[in-house]
């Protein structure tokens, strides 16, 4: 067989990718067997014209053993990984594997091949030597620069880079640096790299549910994490396990925010300090049984603004709230007398809060006993007392104020309340069967 130069093998090889002729027609016509040409087929597949460019190679033993595993581990047939590894032939691996097999590791040894030479080694000049290692030392730069460059693209649309993004890149750059290169830059070995390539092929049988998964993320802008999203799933008839969902979330790249503290609203022994009559129970049996509120605090361009709500411990449900620029009496009584508007005839619920000097108040503390509300406080100091509020804040600073930017403080009060209505008619909890706030209470009233 004549041999063919870099030329006239991608010139048989486009003959076959234009679809006109089959592979044994080209293969005849050019005179080499079918098998060689599906060889260079493969070859440019993996490497682009890089494949052809390699004077003879002698192969380690440890590159030896990586082709021998990568075979055994991925059942990548053996014509395949010779193109993969770039070895001309893939009867040369058939033959380390029959050696292996046979003799063991020292088979797969490179011997010296030839008579020993008589000659001495004529160095090179200095400069000669100093002139290919600086261009060895850019190409190895521009290498770095050219990966670094896409993976900061990568890295600006999500949080995490995995071995599946790395490999990603280093097959985009295949044809422009040597993969082996690549792989040392990316940090990952060779047969990482070729399994995902390999997986790049196959059909993905989670398509659309990424897809699902992707709208849903970007519909709650961020906010749900992998349980809300399995929820929201099997709410639209996909049944899926939680575990696959967070798998592929983390594939994509996709991670919910996390929380922050809040405004602490204690000013010292002022007024009277009510008994701890929730104890932390905050299991409610019906709507208006058991309440909990408490304030807390936003600093945007330079100003302030101050949250005060209520939120019934039956469904989670902020039933009442008030905005104000200054944690002033205010806050709380305007959104007391919302929250009395929500009351029914014979509802005595208790209310539980911190010390905060709101609460505090016998303004306050009237208002209660007037409506027959009975009054709860957390014990100093200790915010588990009223740890659903506590979420609440977490949740509404996590998924709000530290996800989005704002112009003005007019423009985040505004996003603040539309932020409310959507926690209690859009935002699913795995702990109300997959409903919102508002959609379990009403479901709980329809079925009584």
């Amino acid at each position: 067989m004549s041999k063919f130069n870099i030329e006239e093998k991608i010139e048989a090889i486009i003959r076959y990718q234009q679809g006109f002729e089959g592979v044994k027609t080209i293969a005849k016509s050019i005179g080499v067997d079918h098998t060689v040409l599906l060889n260079w087929i493969k070859q440019y597949e993996y490497h682009g014209e890089s494949a052809f460019k390699k004077p003879y190679t002698s192969y380690t033993t440890e590159f030896k053993l990586d082709v021998l595993n990568y075979i055994k581990e991925t059942g990548t047939s053996i014509r395949e990984t010779a193109a993969i590894f770039n070895i001309a032939t893939h009867s040369t691996i058939q033959n380390w594997l029959k050696s292996f097999e046979s003799l063991g590791i020292d088979a797969l040894k490179p011997t010296q091949k030839g008579r020993p030479s008589m000659k001495k080694e004529t160095k090179k000049p200095k400069s000669v030597e100093e002139s290919e290692a600086l261009r060895a030392e850019n190409e190895r730069l521009r290498m770095e620069n050219a990966y670094l460059k896409k993976l900061q693209g990568l890295n600006s649309r999500k949080g995490k880079i995995t071995e599946e993004n790395k490999a990603q890149i280093i097959y985009e750059l295949r044809h422009e640096f040597k993969v082996i290169d690549l792989v040392k830059v990316a940090g990952i070995a060779r047969s990482t790299y070729y399994y995902w390539v390999k997986q790049m092929d196959r059909p993905d049988k989670y398509k659309e549910t990424k897809e699902l998964i992707q709208g849903i993320f970007d519909e709650h802008q961020g906010r749900y994490g992998y349980r809300r999203i399995t929820l929201e799933l099997r709410n639209r008839g996909l049944k899926i396990n939680h575990k696959t969902v967070r798998r592929l979330m983390n594939k994509m790249g996709l991670k919910c925010l996390v929380r922050m503290k809040k405004y602490q609203s204690y000013r010292g022994n002022i007024g009277k300090v009510a008994p701890n009559i929730l104890e932390r129970d905050f299991k409610a049996s019906k709507p208006n049984e058991k309440l909990v509120t408490d304030v807390t605090e936003f600093h945007l361009h330079g100003e302030k603004l101050y949250l005060s709500p209520i939120l019934d411990l039956y469904n989670g449900e902020i039933i009442a709230y008030n905005i104000e620029k200054r944690p002033v009496y205010r806050l709380v009584s305007e959104m007391l007398d919302k929250a009395f508007s929500r009351l029914n005839e014979g509802d005595t619920p208790i209310l539980h809060s911190d010390q905060g000097w709101h609460y505090r108040m016998k303004h306050y503390q009237h208002a209660l006993k007037e409506k027959g509300i009975i009054q709860s406080m957390s014990r100093k100091g200790n915010c588990l007392d009223n740890a659903v509020m506590e979420n609440f804040f977490g949740l509404l600073k996590s998924e709000l104020l530290y996800l989005k930017e704002f112009e003005s403080m007019e423009h985040f009060k505004l996003e603040l309340e539309n932020y409310i209505y959507y926690y209690n008619h859009k935002r699913i909890k795995a702990k109300l069967k997959g409903m919102s706030p508002v959609q379990y209470r009403i479901h709980a009233q329809v079925a009584a």
